[in-house]
């Protein structure tokens, strides 16, 4: 017989309903707890942190006109700095060091060059024997001339001797003692004789021009070879090299007695009484520049006003270099290549929503913001528009009078609210 499992068995009484209901209520009073507490926990965990106030910096939203600037640096430089260049092959003989200072005609360094010398002593040579040629053309003109007026005035005594002649014969052929042959022969040379005036006096007209023009080349000749060899005297006098400009010595490019090539750079040259700015301007900030935008200067303490003068159309590694010309009196003790900071004033727009700038711009890329509401400060997204050094633009996200945390949230870590002790 096979035994079954009903002696291990036991016979348990059904709960009374009031019972049961009580243990439901428990439960769900339990279930509720729990569920409240993983809230607070999440709440909690929520706000991962909780941060001293004393560790941030708070600031209202509010209206106002906004400034549009940039904050860049620069350094001064010579708004005159002259060059020095070798005007030919030459030995350079320095008269200046570098640092010396040098009046406008000094003259600065002296260049040999034997060619230059040998050519202006060529050129002269030269308008020496043209101005001798010039001399015998003179004489030799005034002697052709005579000799054409002696030819003239000869044949113009021919022809009075002529028709003196005709007027005898004329008057013996009326009462019958010259015979008409000696009458047209009489008649014939006065003719003759008048003709030959008429061309020799055409002749000395002719040979007076052709005299004179001969002179007018040979003065033009003389012209030419005089600026020739003033031009060889401007060469050898540009070997003598002056200062055009008052100032000191920048660099010297060259070592004394150098023997140098045409062209060859010399010695920069840097006028301290004309002065201007070069700044080092962002490439985001290029196309809102414009030549003629004010520019506050900061020298060392010092305050000037300038404006933008210059701007370079090259964008060197992300910078474009940007000159700025002094518009009041130029402050003194100014040096070359000293430091400046400098405020470019761009804009100004009134009336707008801003908050003063901080490093929540930077590290939240301007599109949140930790706004402060009754201990709490919460991650909300906002859009900021034009910048300046001091304050920022909000065009989205921000009412007027709210606080914002605009330093110290580098630490947040994104968290969507962060507690705030006093």
């Amino acid at each position: 017989m096979i035994r079954d499992t009903s002696a291990q068995d036991s016979v348990i009484s059904a709960p009374k309903p009031w019972r049961n209901k009580k243990f439901a209520i428990w439960g769900g009073l339990a279930i509720a707890g729990v569920i409240g507490a993983v809230l607070l926990l999440s709440a909690w965990r929520g706000s991962t942190q909780s941060v001293n106030l004393a560790r941030l910096s708070v600031a209202p939203v509010s209206r106002g006109t906004l400034v549009r600037d940039a904050a860049v640096n620069g350094r001064m430089v010579a708004a005159v700095s002259p060059t020095l260049y070798s005007t030919a092959p030459s030995t350079v003989t320095l008269k200046v060091k570098a640092g010396d200072t040098v009046k406008r005609g000094d003259i600065v360094a002296e260049l040999e060059s034997p060619d230059l010398s040998n050519e202006l002593k060529r050129e002269q040579a030269s308008y020496e024997q043209l101005e001798a040629e010039v001399a015998r053309q003179r004489i030799l003109a005034r002697k052709q001339k005579l000799l054409a007026r002696r030819d003239a005035d000869q044949a113009e005594i021919d022809r009075i001797s002529a028709e003196r002649t005709y007027q005898r014969i004329e008057t013996a052929g009326i009462v019958g003692v010259v015979a008409k042959i000696d009458f047209l022969k009489a008649q014939d040379a006065l003719k003759s004789a008048e003709i030959r005036s008429k061309h020799a006096e055409l002749a000395t007209g002719l040979e007076n021009e052709d005299v004179d023009l001969q002179l007018k080349t040979k003065i033009s000749q003389l012209e030419q070879q005089r600026l020739t060899r003033d031009n060889a005297q401007r060469r050898v006098d540009e070997l003598k090299l002056k200062a055009p400009v008052d100032g000191f010595v920048g660099t010297l490019s060259v070592a004394n007695r150098s023997v140098v090539a045409a062209n060859t750079a010399l010695m920069t040259l840097v006028d301290l009484s004309q002065l201007e700015v070069e700044l080092e301007i962002p490439e985001s900030y290029v196309a809102d520049l414009g030549l003629g935008m004010n520019v506050e200067l900061d020298i060392n303490g010092t305050k000037a006003s300038g404006k933008l003068s210059a701007l370079s159309p090259e964008v060197v590694k992300n910078i474009v270099l940007a000159r700025v010309r002094f518009t009041g009196e130029q402050p003194s003790g100014l040096r070359q290549s000293q430091r400046v900071s400098a405020r470019l004033l761009i804009e100004e727009r009134p009336n707008v929503l801003m908050l003063p700038r901080g490093p929540f711009v930077e590290n939240e890329g301007g599109r949140f913001a930790y706004v402060v509401d009754n201990g709490v400060a919460r991650r909300r997204p906002i859009r900021i528009g034009a910048t300046s050094v001091s304050a920022v633009e909000v065009l989205e996200g921000l009412k007027e009078g709210e606080k914002v945390v605009i330093a110290g949230t580098d630490n947040f870590e994104n968290a969507a609210s962060i507690s705030i002790n006093n």
